[in-house]
């Protein structure tokens, strides 16, 4: 009696055994994918046996109630994340479970770039291909309310940078983080000004920054345009900087600025207004803010570009005629 019993007890430990050995297997096989890369999405709220479902569905050859059940012996089949996945050809069950049970999701990054004007930030944010455009039917002013900004224009609040996300992500999502970014640097930036700039408010930085921004794309010269915006600011001089017009000019503008343009009065127009336009005319990056709170110090009332991106800066408009008529008209030739 006894050596049946404990034959039985060999033959169950061996069963057992057996079917550990198969459950391992199973569980580290690489599954079969129907390309080297299959990506799919878990919603909120799905169960681990309703997940394995839609993965199967994408493309993964894996059997939900299988997945279902490793998860459940492994302790790990309620901590399943919601959110955009990427598997590669050589996967396993056990990986997949890993992986969705640890929320590690598949990202994706986008540019917001230096200059930009809030159009086309728009643009690129509903046209990436991974995230979900959910502003695409929003005014400018519900976007700002969706984020939970208090402006009224969304023009230069957000900050230019590489911005990673899940994917799948809403635009808005990206936006939120953009706005807050740019609210946080102007804070910054605010807080370490000249005390003699000549600027009431951190929204009046926000605007030169963003002209500055679109005057010069070299870092070197970005402090000495600041100068020249804040000595004519503090004598009522008008900025006459041409970005703005264009601005002004909106989707009308044909990329050729003409006289007419300058003599057309509107709200962004700094050569029929004095003072700075009433809203920034595109993102600034960390460079241009800081040079509009700390201009360097100089006396200089008028620049010029020389034509190989850098520019020629002049005290009096004698000497500005000049350098137009040498870096403009005769094309840099003395």
């Amino acid at each position: 009696m006894k050596r049946l019993v404990l034959s039985a007890v060999l033959l169950l430990l061996a069963v057992a055994v057996l079917a550990a050995g198969v459950a391992y297997w199973l569980a580290h096989r690489p599954l079969v994918l129907k390309s080297e890369v299959v990506d799919f999405t878990v919603q909120r709220g799905l169960g681990m046996r309703q997940a394995a479902s839609v993965i199967a569905q994408a493309g993964v050859e894996v059997s939900p109630s299988g997945l279902s059940w490793l998860a459940r012996i492994t302790g790990r089949a309620n901590s399943i994340k919601a959110g955009s996945y990427e598997v590669h050809a050589g996967i396993t069950p056990w990986q997949l479970v890993l992986k969705l049970s640890d929320g590690d999701v598949s990202q994706a990054d986008v540019l917001l770039v230096e200059g930009w004007t809030f159009h086309q930030m728009r643009k690129a944010l509903e046209s990436h291909p991974e995230l979900v455009p959910d502003t695409a039917d929003l005014s400018d002013a519900e976007i700002l309310a969706r984020i939970g900004a208090s402006e009224s224009q969304p023009e230069g609040l957000f900050f230019p940078d590489t911005y990673l996300f899940d994917k799948r992500s809403p635009a808005s999502a990206v936006l939120r983080r953009a706005y807050h970014a740019m609210q946080l640097r102007l804070d910054q930036a605010w807080a370490a000004r000249d005390p003699a700039l000549p600027l009431k408010t951190r929204y009046e930085a926000l605007i030169l920054a963003s002209i500055i921004e679109k005057e010069t794309g070299r870092a070197e010269d970005r402090s000495l345009v600041a100068s020249v915006f804040a000595n004519r600011l503090r004598i009522g001089m008008p900025l006459q900087t041409d970005p703005t017009v264009i601005y002004g000019l909106g989707p009308d503008f044909d990329g050729r600025l003409r006289r007419k343009h300058l003599e057309t009065d509107h709200p962004w127009n700094t050569y029929t207004r004095g003072g700075l336009p009433p809203t920034p005319i595109a993102m600034p990056g960390p460079d241009a803010l800081w040079a509009a709170v700390k201009p360097q110090s100089s006396d200089f009332l008028y620049f010029v570009a020389r034509g190989d991106g850098s520019s020629q800066f002049s005290r009096t408009l004698d000497e500005h005629n000049n350098a137009v008529n040498r870096f403009i008209r005769n094309g840099g030739k003395p």
